[in-house]
């Protein structure tokens, strides 16, 4: 099977969707299929196969993203269609996606489009100037639109799925969460971290790993930090990773007197250093409110790190009580008292440290990615014996 994918954002870009996008690429092509991608040119950016880096420009509204050039994307088209692909993925709803779907209707290929992000509660963050009301129904507005204008959705997660059929998405979907690659999360040396950071051997850690944005609700979890300093005076909270949250988020440790009790690593080499950042944490705490999935929390639990986390959106599907989490409260006393009461209980700790390795088993990306290639192969079947609408959605 050949597949085209088409994103708004790949790496060097951190994020999830980039991580996603990278998963299901490797695994898809160990099964066999051939996987290309249509993505941002990045400065730096390293040139691999399967990956067609289409010129880009800066975002303003938006410095660590890049918007690509539509002239040159629609110029590949006889290259694409010389390829003969069997699918478009498109795996972002800005200019990917209607991109991606005019390229597909002028190949004459079906469309499947994967929703990560939960945009009702994301806008807000970036925008907050307009109504918080006004920026819900302009998401959910836009959401059903793009939704209704391919032909299979996959979300990451069963709460997103709910979302889109309230939002009136009719198109057929599919739950097909992102897995991890095992492999890749077995080593790491906590130790060697702490040592390179500073941190001595016996100070408890609070971890958090990944983009450090406004909606991922980090302030909430320095809030948290503070109050387990009342039981743990040592306790460190670490933040790895970078983004647009992080100015106000160091403003807001200093004002809470966390100056010496957060410390923020930046981005991490997933190669090992990130292995690493893992291994030093006692617990890896979590509490955002517009995840669709949380692959971290998962790495996490690879690694053998209990998880502290609120289950909410994607979260439900991911963290289960005693099954190498402890689910907490949305609010700060109840998520304080919890972490500071694993802080004191190593022996809990450890116990579920050993179910976190196991849980973890279960998301192997090999075996999600299996599952992506059947839904792909059914949604080829059902497509080439419908009738082909002259247009769904509107087109640019």
């Amino acid at each position: 099977m050949r597949i085209l994918m088409i994103s708004d954002v790949y790496f060097p870009r951190v994020n999830g969707v980039s991580t996603s996008i990278s998963v299901f690429r490797r695994e898809l092509t160990r099964l066999g299929h051939e996987v290309t991608l249509i993505a941002p040119d990045y400065p730096g950016a390293v040139p691999e196969p399967g990956i067609l880096r289409i010129p880009s420009r800066y975002l303003f509204i938006d410095p660590e993203d890049r918007i690509m050039g539509v002239r040159p994307l629609l110029a590949l088209t006889g290259q694409l269609r010389a390829a003969q692909y069997d699918l478009v993925h498109i795996q972002t709803p800005f200019l990917a996606h209607w991109l991606g779907v005019r390229l597909a209707r002028r190949l004459g290929l079906p469309t499947v489009e994967t929703y990560h992000t939960f945009f009702e509660e994301y806008l807000y963050c970036y925008v907050s100037w307009l109504p918080r009301e006004w920026l819900r129904g302009l998401a959910r507005r836009v959401t059903r639109s793009q939704c209704n204008a391919v032909d299979a959705v996959v979300v990451p997660s069963s709460a997103m799925g709910e979302v889109l059929r309230r939002y009136g998405v009719t198109t057929r979907a599919a739950v097909l969460p992102t897995g991890i690659e095992l492999d890749q999360f077995q080593a790491g040396d906590g130790a060697r971290f702490r040592a390179r950071y500073g941190i001595a051997p016996d100070r408890p850690v609070l971890l958090y790993v990944g983009r450090v944005a406004y909606e991922k609700n980090i302030g909430f979890l320095l809030e948290v930090a503070a109050r387990v300093r009342q039981q743990h005076p040592s306790v460190l909270l670490v933040v790895a990773g970078e983004g647009p949250a992080r100015p106000a988020l160091e403003r807001q440790a200093q004002a809470l007197g966390l100056a010496e009790s957060v410390l923020f690593v930046g981005y991490l080499d997933r190669a090992g250093e990130l292995q690493e950042c893992y291994r030093a944490g006692d617990l890896f705490v979590f509490a955002s409110r517009t995840e669709t999935q949380g692959l971290v929390l998962l790495e996490a639990m690879a690694l053998g790190v209990p998880v502290v986390s609120t289950a909410v959106m994607g979260t439900r599907d991911v963290v289960r009580d005693g099954a190498g989490a402890a689910v907490a409260e949305d609010a700060v006393e109840p998520f304080a008292a919890l972490t500071s009461a694993l802080l004191a209980d190593p022996e809990r700790r450890a116990t579920l440290a050993a179910a976190a390795r196991r849980y973890a088993e279960e998301w192997s990306a090999g075996a999600l990615a299996e599952r992506m290639a059947e839904f792909y192969t059914q949604l080829i079947e059902v497509c080439a014996s419908e009738p082909v609408p002259a247009e769904r959605g509107s087109l640019p």
